[in-house]
């Protein structure tokens, strides 16, 4: 009975304890029962997921482990799934809308758009008439419509997915995967054009064609086409193709290749440079121009070029552009050429090598205030112009005598007023081979001071101190010698070297209120490192010269003084005669009188001139004068004492008249803009003291011309010797009652005419609609501006610059009766110069004692024909009238062919020669779609 009792208390302890609410077992129970009673049952508390809240506070620390542990084993399994539904589904909403219906089909999953559609995801846009988009698979079939009356598929997709855009007749995209397939895609990468009839597209945005074209014409059915069977396109970098052939106008062509591509990189890059091909007939066949060009980085480049010919000439060239913004930029070109002619071992065998370098440097002027350094170096062998083929066609460059060269420095010191700049000058005479080179030319120079200004001036300015100073030095290195002896030359005998220093010394004051006057004292000093004396060698008859070299100082100074004024006179029309439209006129004259004075520098004191005893072979003595310093780079001082009183008289007429066009209700005419007289009188001269009288005129009587003409007097007559031979006598023309002779002038005169200028003229055309259409007009990109005559094709100067002819979809002008306005663009150019004066070499006539007059007349013209749109004409000629013969004439014909340019350009005699080419407009095959057609020096035609 004890041991049943016991057991009995054992039991109900263990049921007490089971039945508590804290326990595991019981708590696991009531939850499955609460989420099966969760309809019904609204007291339990849950989350957002619909799971009952756990309260964790009435758990020892055994359940709470517990209780952690299973809920992070749920969470990494409910987050599993999670990522699991993600990736089988979109990273970002999908944008759709169409204008005319939507229709979703549901058991498909499948949205079908109609009329302009258009689906956006992330960076993806579709647009096109009809779409269908599938949201299981995330693919999208875009596809245009037919019109019923036409047949025609209109509203195709347009696909655009960051910077590439297409379009398409059908597509079908994988917007998730980014991959599609296109029919009759059609794409533009940079200047070209390539469509294909079948293409897939892959993630990374590379496109595979098949039976695709590649044109950089923009029409839509256009001109040519290279017909690609496979390509391979990586959009803004190339396009890789295989066996292609060329399609001009439908029509194949014969030329194929069997691979190639296209860069389309927007940045610079790297590679081969095409050469050209052709044959000359005394060098033989060629490629030229060919060669690799180097992008270095975006601050400079390099080209490499070469050329070479079967009969053994070759060339190498080097050409570099640089640029550092804000500081500098210039470019660099080098050549050097190896021509031979003829056949080795034959008498017409020759070997020239030439070579030029040119150089362009040019410093911003923001970069350094106070330095600076520019270049512009042309420099090349006599016989390099004649090598080279490029020249041939030029006939400036053939014709061009003279090439001058030049490298200049300066630097500045503010503060104290110094500058200093030093020149490099180089001179070529392409005729002789002769060149004139100054190495270095340095400069100092200090600016203007006055001495004696007081730091703090009190009152008025004391007449000292409008006293002022300068200075200027030089130092000169310099050499004239043939192109083939400078490198030989010695620098010690054969080069001029010297210095000089200038010090003007000068004021400004103004005497009784209106006359100015002006003292001035100059000094100069010049200091040589040789010196030639000159004897005469009585037995070998002739004069010797011998050079010492030391340090030798030769100096001169003068002085002068000069003052002038301002008159003025009024003159009132009378009012009965010429009306009130002529207000006043006014005469301005401008009187100057200057004395200048320097003593006789050739004096024996100064040494600046010596003489010898000349023996001639009859026994006679004549005596010799002249100067130790003749080769000096700066001169000697002259001989003679010097006392010039100078005369000039300027004069100035001008008229007021009222104008109604001018704000202030008057304008000014300029009758007459200047006439000066000027004169001397030198009182140190013992024989003809007087000098000619020189004449000048300016007439602004035009808007666009100024009329200039100049023209001296002579002051002595001429007089006859005992044998009847004319010379200048001490007899001035004054001093008989004449007026001076006139010795002769010079006038050049040019004019272009154009269709506006003529309505101008007759009264027709409005100037202000055409400055208003220029304005409207953009500025050409090279700087050019091609609307100066009116007169040039801006769409084919386009053209022949690699750009893309512009399209005018506006109406045509039409006149007041509703005809198509005609339009001839033209421009014609005159250019006229003559030259008078006397013909001392002619036949002297006695009875007026005048030589004849010899007039010197240059005629030249140029014109520009514009006959339609995209044709041009221009020619340039003149005529000698002293060999009675034509002069150079150029002609040339362009014509704009909207993907490719034809232009062909004659040269007549004495520099005969043609060229034609015809090439395409784009930059990406103007040197594989070329044809080129030219004459060469040595086979030139005889046009007449």
């Amino acid at each position: 009975m004890r041991k049943i009792s016991f057991i009995a208390i054992l039991l109900l302890a263990v049921m007490f304890v089971m039945a508590g609410s804290n326990f595991q077992l019981f708590k696991r129970h009531k939850k499955l029962a609460s989420v099966d009673s969760m309809a019904v049952n609204d007291s339990v508390k849950r989350d957002s997921l619909g799971r009952a809240i756990i309260d964790t506070t009435k758990m020892d620390s055994l359940q709470l482990a517990i209780y952690h542990h299973n809920k992070l084993v749920d969470d990494s399994i409910h987050l599993d799934s999670l990522n699991k539904k993600k990736k089988n589904g979109i990273d970002a909403p999908v944008n759709f809308s169409a204008n005319d219906s939507m229709v979703y089909d549901a058991q498909h999953k499948v949205a079908h758009l109609y009329g302009s559609s258009n689906v956006k995801y992330e960076t993806m846009d579709l647009k096109s008439e009809k779409i269908a988009l599938n949201m299981d698979s995330s693919i999208v079939h875009a596809t245009g419509v037919y019109k019923d009356s036409t047949k025609q598929l209109t509203g195709t997709p347009t696909f655009a997915m960051g910077s590439d855009n297409y379009e398409s007749d059908t597509m079908a995209f994988n917007f998730k995967t980014k991959k599609g397939l296109i029919r009759n895609v059609y794409t533009e990468q940079q200047e070209g054009f390539l469509r294909s009839e079948l293409s897939k597209r892959n993630n990374n945005g590379e496109i595979f064609m098949q039976h695709g074209r590649y044109t950089t014409c923009d029409e839509k059915h256009p001109d040519f086409y290279l017909a690609l069977s496979r390509a391979k396109v990586r959009p803004g970098k190339d396009v890789v193709f295989g066996p292609a052939y060329l399609v001009v106008a439908d029509v194949p062509l014969p030329l194929a290749i069997p691979y190639g591509f296209f860069p389309f990189s927007k940045s610079y890059s790297s590679g081969f440079i095409m050469p050209t091909y052709g044959d000359e007939s005394t060098r033989g066949f060629y490629l030229r121009d060919g060669g690799y060009y180097f992008a270095m980085n975006d601050k400079w480049d390099l080209k490499l070029l070469g050329e070479v010919y079967t009969k053994g000439s070759w060339g190498i060239s080097a050409a570099s552009n640089y640029r550092q913004r804000y500081k500098f930029n210039g470019s660099f070109y080098l050549s050097y050429q190896d021509t031979q002619t003829g056949d080795k071992g034959m008498p017409d065998y020759t070997r020239q090598t030439s070579f030029k370098i040119q150089w362009s440097h040019r410093q911003d002027a923001k970069a350094n205030p106070f330095n600076s350094l520019s270049a512009s170096v042309n420099f090349a062998t006599s016989s390099y112009e004649r090598n080279n083929m490029g020249s041939l066609y030029n006939p400036q460059t053939m014709t061009q005598s003279t090439r001058t060269s030049s490298v200049s420095w300066s630097t500045t010191f503010s503060n104290i007023g110094l500058s200093l700049s030093s020149t490099a000058n180089l001179s070529q005479n392409m005729r002789d081979s002769s060149i004139a080179m100054t190495l270095p030319d340095l400069n100092i120079s200090l600016s203007r001071l006055y001495p004696f200004k007081r730091a703090h001036a009190v009152g008025k300015e004391r007449w000292y101190e409008k006293i002022a100073l300068s200075y200027t030095g030089q130092v000169s290195n310099s050499i004239s010698t043939k192109e083939d002896k400078l490198l030989k030359s010695s620098l010690i005998k054969d080069w001029k070297n010297g210095m000089q220093h200038q010090i003007p010394i000068s004021g400004n004051f103004t005497l009784f209120n209106y006359l100015n006057i002006n003292p001035s004292f100059n000094f100069t000093d010049r200091m040589y490192t040789n010196k030639v004396m000159r004897s005469w060698d009585a037995k070998a008859q002739k004069e010797v010269a011998d050079t010492t070299y030391g340090f030798h100082n030769v100096y001169n100074w003068n002085l002068s003084v000069s003052a002038s004024t301002k008159l003025y006179g009024f003159w009132t029309p009378n009012r009965k005669i010429f009306g009130d439209k002529i207000q006043t006129i006014r005469h301005v004259l401008t009187p100057t009188v200057s004395f200048s004075y320097a003593p006789d520098f050739g004096a024996s004191r100064y040494g600046y001139y010596e003489t010898y005893q000349r023996t001639n072979s009859d026994g006679s003595v004549d005596l010799v004068q002249y100067t130790p310093y003749q080769n000096g780079l700066y001169g000697v001082p002259g001989r003679g004492k010097t006392g010039n009183i100078s005369f000039g008289l300027d004069n100035n007429i001008e008229m007021k008249v009222r104008s109604d066009k001018d704000s202030t209700g008057y304008k000014k005419l300029s009758i007459i803009d200047n006439l000066g007289l000027n004169m001397s009188y030198n009182m140190a001269a013992k024989e003809k003291p007087w000098s000619d009288l020189s004449m000048n005129i300016r007439l602004k009587w035009w808007k666009n011309y100024t009329f200039n003409m100049n023209a001296v007097f002579a002051s002595y007559a001429y007089e006859l010797d005992s044998k009847g031979n004319p010379y200048v006598g001490n007899h001035t023309y004054w001093g008989m009652g004449k007026f001076g002779r006139f010795q002769g002038m010079s006038q050049n005169v040019s004019y272009t005419l154009n269709p506006e200028k003529i309505k101008k003229l007759f009264g027709g055309g409005d100037d202000t609609k055409k400055d208003d259409d220029k304005k409207k007009k953009d500025k050409d990109e090279e700087g050019v501006d091609t609307d100066i005559e009116s007169n040039v094709d801006e769409t084919m100067i386009d053209g022949q610059r690699k750009a893309k002819k512009k399209k005018d979809t506006s109406k045509a002008a039409t006149d007041d009766d509703g005809y198509m306005t005609f339009s001839m663009p033209w421009s014609l150019t005159f250019g006229y110069g003559i030259t008078m004066r006397e013909n001392t070499s002619g036949t002297f006539n006695t009875s007026s004692m005048r030589y004849p007059y010899k007039f010197t007349q240059t005629l030249n013209f140029s014109g520009n024909l514009r006959i339609s749109e995209g044709w041009n004409i221009s020619f340039s000629s003149g005529y000698d009238f002293e060999n009675h013969d034509i002069s150079m004439t150029t002609a040339s014909l362009q014509r704009d062919l909207h993907c490719f340019n034809m232009s062909c350009s004659v040269v007549l005699a004495p520099y005969t020669s043609y060229n034609f080419t015809f090439r395409c407009n784009a930059s990406t095959l103007t040197d594989a779609l070329k044809y080129d057609k030219r004459s060469g020096y040595s086979n030139a035609v005889q046009w007449y």
